[in-house]
């Protein structure tokens, strides 16, 4: 058996002990993390469609652990997709808590443009689960506008950002600037359009 291969408890063995199911619980948990891992990594750099076996071979597992964890393309899309949706709705606290608002604001969009570059490669697999209802649909817009608005009404209470937007209306335009530029090679104009987008979030009259 090789090392990365996950053998399940062997019912009536009477000479197993006790308790060795949850280190292979860990076991397998570590591999389910590292093939996400790597699979986000994939679909992030890749353009065309990311041969599995290659994820498993990055994330240092068999292509058999990837099966047992992820049956079809589209179970592991999904999970890296809502590790992502997660990972980029999670981190609008934690920049709050080490930022001013608007920076954090600032910071956070550049974390949904990253969540937004590993969705494009994955869409195509995305839609045709949700459309055939074997992935469920997440509540991606909610989350992300929810995220917003806490960044801009804590922003409002401080007096850096301004009080009558609706979070809504930003992700409007988030989703805007990531659509025009979906073609680009130029980096910098995101950058650009994003800076304009918090200036247009700031109260009038700040610098």
């Amino acid at each position: 058996m090789s090392p990365d291969q996950e053998p399940s408890a062997a019912p009536g063995r009477p000479d197993r002990p006790a308790g060795t199911e949850r280190p292979l619980r860990a076991h397998a948990r570590r591999n389910r993390e590292k093939l996400v891992a790597a699979a986000r990594a994939a679909f992030t750099a890749a353009d065309d469609t990311v041969p599995l076996d290659g994820i498993a071979r990055e994330a240092g597992v068999g292509i058999g652990t990837l099966y047992r964890h992820f049956p079809t393309r589209e179970a592991l899309v999904e999970a890296v997709y809502a590790a992502e949706l997660d990972d980029v709705t999670a981190s609008a606290s934690a920049l709050l808590d080490t930022l001013p608002p608007e920076r954090a604001l600032r910071a956070w969009m550049e974390r949904y443009a990253a969540f937004v570059a590993t969705k494009r490669s994955m869409l195509n697999t995305l839609h045709s689960g949700w459309a055939s209802g074997r992935l469920a649909t997440p509540a991606t817009r909610e989350r992300i506008t929810a995220a917003i608005g806490t960044m801009v009404a804590r922003g409002a209470r401080a007096g850096s950002l301004r009080g009558d937007v609706a979070p809504d209306d930003v992700t409007a335009m988030l989703l805007g600037v990531f659509l025009s530029t979906a073609a680009d090679d130029e980096p910098e104009r995101t950058q650009r359009l994003l800076d304009l987008v918090v200036d247009a979030l700031r109260p009038p009259g700040s610098s």
